[in-house]
This record gives C-alpha cells, structure tokens and sequence, in this order.
C-alpha cells in the first residue's frame, strides 16, 4: 500500500510569501532572477521538496512541484 493511499489530504505549510513565490516558479525560472530574500525563501521551499532546482551546466533554475 502506497503512503498517497493512506493519507488522502496532506498538505505542507507556507506562509504568504512562500505561496508568492510558489506562483513565480510555475514556468522553470532563472535562480538569479529572483533577489536574494526570494532566493532565502526558495532555498527553504527546496527542502520542503516544494521547488525543484535544476542545474545545466553553469547555470541554476527552479520550477515548483504540483501546485
């Protein structure tokens, strides 16, 4: 039996502005197109497993999970 099978309503909690963001990284995105608040506030929706960060080559991008 799977764990989405168990727990049919889990949700992970997120301020205002985290949900802001989330919003910004619907489409994958540049790291550095954000300021470096937003970047803090990414780097802890990152171990929320929230955003996912993409590295190719040099450069770093971000996109959100399932919203």
């Amino acid at each position: 039996m799977k764990l989405n099978e168990l727990i049919k309503d889990f949700t992970i909690a997120t301020s205002n502005e985290e949900k802001d963001i989330l919003l910004k990284c619907k489409d994958l995105k540049l790291l550095s197109s954000f300021t470096e608040h937003e970047r803090f506030i990414i780097e802890g929706l990152i171990r929320k497993h929230l955003v996912t960060k993409v590295k190719h080559k040099d450069t770093v991008m971000v996109l959100a999970n399932e919203i």
